[in-house]
């Protein structure tokens, strides 16, 4: 149905008054809900997917008038869209007079007021995983969300295969159990496969999914300044002048970036050449929240032309009257390039505007592949992972803060949130011994007693001092230990990591906030700073680097395959691919090419992987250690998303020997645990579960008690218990995360199989762009004029 016939009058009528139509996929989403059904909603951006959410809710308020208790839960990835959409809901709310109150319950809202909440709910609460989490451990959360008619997950994208995922999976199962009537309704722009979101929003087959009406194809292309892509350098900084221009001619603007760093510097870069001195704001997840909401207002209200901003922008708000998306380097997935696209325009009738910015030819490469997936339809779809320990253990222990359970009923509900599906029950009772005492080696500690069991199979809280540790340390978001950037000793700027500040000395310089800081002094948790000039070092996050996706990785070494396809590519990013043939050859599309050569008396090996900067750089790691073990004397390497270079001091005859399958399984495991990686792991996993405590009443804990925290328990468990449930978990986390392990089996695969090498009597082409990074690092000795005119003299294949 495509009008407003079945619609209640005062809805109808708004929509006439607005000179507006309900759109088909709107209608059906009204139809779904009246049937009962739990939904799936892929719509484009712009396509009134809230409004499509809370359509439902509004008609039976309209129907039916006022009714009381909770109506409709809405969970947000993102406080500010929760804000957002309440500002927006109001609208239709106030303008068709419909009987509902609309709140939100975020980390932002005081105690005052999430008491009152639950003692008298609103009729729409708009909340984010963690505060739902919260709320249900509430022992009076039951009554109020008994009356819950809908559950809706806005940008569900966002949080499938994440722990923020697992976490509002696990809350919105226990809401089914509370009431079996519970309609979920799941919302995004960018779902790569609809049948598996659709299933991890419903486990079992039951969720509709509807499709949104086409919306214009976005207008997107990439910036070659006088028509050259440089060989090396990142994120498109040789454009700064360019960018700037660009800006110019748009009415707003935002700058994405792929990293906090980046937004450091891409602002910087564009100020030194805003010669017009444009309003330009920066906005990253590091600053200080009052120093975001005031740029956010300042670009709703039309006072910024651009913001250059990280993914603390990507996802579905209005921001003003922005009509032109610029991205800085390389986008790394088509989901995310639509998603950023999307916030140009926000309409579905009119071309959404987009400009990629690439840093070098292999990020050239990586931009036309991430166009033609974007016209193509084709997103990145990654297989759902299962749910992590650490998450389903803070779970629990909120499950028990909320009343004692009996172990089946919980073990079955668990079971019904997509993320646990397949959880033995040994591991459940695995994971009830650690929650109830820490786990064998741990249990004769009490501060690591927290649950108790009455008789078999029925649980309870230890101590009701608990509830409150539990809820000032919940939350699966485990940030690098920071320190508070103040300027004086007064106004706090935001958060740098602790090992950054480390190597900072007083008078050092560094940028941040968008200005030049210089360091006056320091606390154990403050650094003091005043407003500096000249050069200044950038700080650098822990896991901030986005990996290139699996659907582009296979897009551009595909292209690269092709001669045909160069025809799109600037005469200089041609010339590379010929050359590169001459003196060498292509990586196939679905093998691996290995390249030997020596140079500067260093012998290299450069695998053109395409597998993402964490796989490569797990490898590099493995290899420089098998190296050393078979006397090839290693230096280093360097790792890109597209290409792993090592060099060492002898020849490497034999790159199949160096790759062979069993490097995992002979290496993997040693150089892991001789790592920080391992550690570091724990010391997250270790904290989410709740056996470590971020702060205490009135007293947060530094991050340095934290690791030293973390560091004392994993000794302890790795003498005593080694098969304790943590370092299981920790183990998967480092494996699969910080190493990227499925891709780097999958790089193996390749190079076990489907090798292919090449020796070589000097630098081919597509080695050059990896072989300056690692000039710039000070390895070799070699300048980017010297590498180039060596590659200009350089003989073919041996």
């Amino acid at each position: 149905m495509t009008g407003a016939d079945d619609l209640p009058p005062q809805l109808a009528g708004w929509f006439a008054t607005r000179g507006w139509q309900p759109r088909r996929h709107q209608m059906e989403m009204l139809a779904a809900a009246r049937a009962g059904r739990h939904t799936l909603l892929v719509a484009a951006t712009g396509a009134g997917k809230t409004l499509s959410g809370f359509l439902p809710v509004l008609a039976a308020a309209a129907e039916q008038g006022p009714r009381p208790g909770l109506k409709a839960l809405y969970v947000s990835p993102l406080k500010a869209l929760a804000a957002d959409v309440e500002r927006n809901l109001l609208l239709p709310i106030r303008e068709a007079k419909l009987p509902l109150k609309v709140e939100t319950r975020t980390g932002d809202t005081g105690s005052d007021a999430k008491k009152r909440q639950r003692e008298n709910p609103p009729d729409i609460l708009l909340t984010t995983p963690e505060s739902l989490s919260l709320l249900l451990t509430w022992p009076d959360a039951e009554r109020m969300l008994e009356t819950v008619e809908t559950l809706i997950v806005d940008e569900i994208h966002a949080f499938a295969n994440s722990k923020r995922g697992d976490l509002l999976a696990l809350a919105a199962a226990r809401m089914r159990r509370l009431n079996p009537a519970l309609r979920l309704v799941g919302l995004s722009a960018t779902v790569a496969d609809p049948a598996a979101m659709a299933d991890w929003l419903a486990p079992g087959g039951d969720a509709l999914i509807v499709e949104g009406e086409a919306a214009v194809p976005p207008d997107i292309r990439i910036l070659v300044p006088d028509g050259r892509i440089p060989w090396s350098g990142h994120n498109g900084r040789h454009a700064a002048r360019e960018v700037v221009k660009l800006i110019e001619g748009a009415r707003q603007a935002i700058v994405f970036v792929n990293t906090r760093s980046l937004a450091e510097l891409i602002f910087n870069d564009l100020w030194a050449v805003n010669d017009n001195q444009l309003p330009i704001g920066i906005h990253h997840g590091s600053l200080e929240m009052e120093a975001r909401l005031k740029v956010e207002a300042a670009l709703a209200a039309g006072r910024l032309r651009a913001v250059v901003a990280t993914s603390s922008l990507d996802l579905g708000i209005d921001w003003g009257d922005v009509d032109l998306v610029i991205q800085m380097g390389a986008p790394k997935g088509a989901a995310r390039l639509l998603q950023r696209v999307g916030r140009a325009n926000h309409r579905m009738d009119e071309a959404s505007r987009a400009v990629i910015v690439p840093g070098n030819r292999f990020e050239y490469l990586e931009a036309l592949a991430a166009l033609d997936a974007v016209h193509a339809g084709e997103l990145d779809a990654e297989p759902m992972r299962p749910g992590g320990l650490d998450v389903l253990a803070q779970h629990v222990m909120g499950v028990a803060i909320s009343g004692p359970f009996q172990a089946d009923a919980l073990f079955a509900e668990i079971r019904a949130a997509a993320p646990y599906r397949d959880l033995p029950r040994a591991e459940f009772d695995r994971l009830l011994q650690f929650v109830s005492t820490g786990g064998y080696a741990l249990r004769a500690y009490d501060r690591y007693a927290r649950l108790v069991e009455d008789s078999p199979g029925h649980w309870r809280l230890r101590h009701p001092r608990l509830a409150l540790q539990h809820r000032l340390n919940a939350g699966v978001i485990v940030e690098a230990p920071t320190m508070t950037v103040r300027l004086g000793r007064g106004r706090a700027l935001g958060q740098i990591e602790e090992w950054f500040a480390s190597q900072l000395r007083v008078g050092d310089s560094f940028l941040f906030a968008g200005q030049v800081l210089q360091v006056i002094g320091a606390s154990e948790s403050d650094l003091y700073t005043r407003l500096g000039r000249g050069s200044a070092s950038i700080p650098t996050y822990a896991g901030g680097r986005m990996p290139l996706s699996t659907n582009l990785a296979r897009r551009v070494r595909t292209m690269l395959a092709d001669p045909a396809e160069w025809q799109r590519m600037p005469d200089d990013v041609q010339d590379w691919l010929h050359l590169q043939q001459q003196r060498s050859i292509l990586p196939p599309a679905d093998r691996l090419l290995a390249e030997t050569f020596m140079r500067d008396e260093h012998h290299y090996l450069i695998l053109y992987g395409f597998e993402g900067r964490n796989a490569h750089q797990s490898l590099g790691m493995l290899l420089t250690q098998r190296m050393e073990k078979r006397g090839l004397k290693p230096l280093g390497f360097v790792a890109t998303d597209y290409v792993l270079g090592l060099w060492g001091l002898e020849p490497i005859a034999d790159p199949a020997d160096l790759l062979s399958g069993d490097i995992i399984a002979e290496e993997l495991e040693s150089w892991i645990a001789a790592t920080p990686f391992l550690r570091r792991a724990f010391r997250d996993v270790a904290i989410v579960s709740g056996l470590v405590e971020r702060q205490q009443p009135g007293q947060r804990k530094s991050g340095r008690a934290m690791t030293v925290s973390t560091d004392l328990i994993y000794d302890v468990l790795q003498r005593h218990e080694p098969g304790h449930l943590l370092l299981d978990a920790a183990w998967t986390e480092a494996s699969a995360r910080l190493t990227d392990l499925d891709r780097l089996r999958s790089l193996i695969d390749r190079a076990e199989s489907q090798l292919i090498v090449r020796h070589l009597e000097g630098v081919s082409p597509l080695s050059v762009p990896v072989l300056i990074e690692i000039g710039r690092e000070g390895v070799s000795h070699g300048t980017d004029e010297a590498l180039l005119a060596e590659l200009a003299g350089s003989s073919a294949v041996v």
